[in-house]
């Protein structure tokens, strides 16, 4: 499955990531990772992609893709804590992958959604669109330039 970042949707109220398939009339239609399953989402629901995340550090905000690679090199490619951890257990993984975030504004339930979303990529074999944006971004970069 050809998937790329910005495709890829966080559902507020919906566990999981979503693809995104097509626009619909008042919304949009979406195929869950998890399940397959497609649905109508309403225009109303509160979607984010997830190449427009970030996470507050104690500098700038980092992108989505950036704190997922470091996840994923902290684990060689494997699978990250499990988010049903203790609080204290996930908060201090999240602080050997990423040191610089910022403590106050970083939530627990953040990180867990970012681990579990993680984990989804990478069971689902999908880290490597991480590295496909750094690709794209320099193709753009190198198109700008001619």
């Amino acid at each position: 499955m050809e998937v790329k970042l910005k495709e890829l949707l966080a559902i507020s109220g919906y566990s999981g990531l979503f693809k995104f398939i097509s626009q619909a009339r008042q919304g949009v239609i979406v195929e869950s990772l998890v399940d397959g399953k497609r649905m109508h989402v309403p225009a109303t629901a509160k979607v984010s992609a997830l190449a427009d995340i970030a996470v507050f550090t104690e500098a700038e905000e980092m992108p989505l893709k950036d704190v997922l690679k470091r996840i994923e090199a902290l684990e060689n490619g494997g699978p990250a804590i499990n988010p049903k951890s203790d609080s204290k257990d996930i908060r201090a993984y999240f602080e050997k992958a990423l040191p610089e975030f910022d403590k106050e504004r970083v939530y627990t339930s953040d990180i867990k959604k970012i681990l579990t979303w993680y984990n989804l990529l990478q069971e689902k074999g999908l880290l490597e669109i991480l590295n496909q944006v750094d690709e794209e971004e320099n193709q753009e970069q190198t198109d700008d330039k001619e």
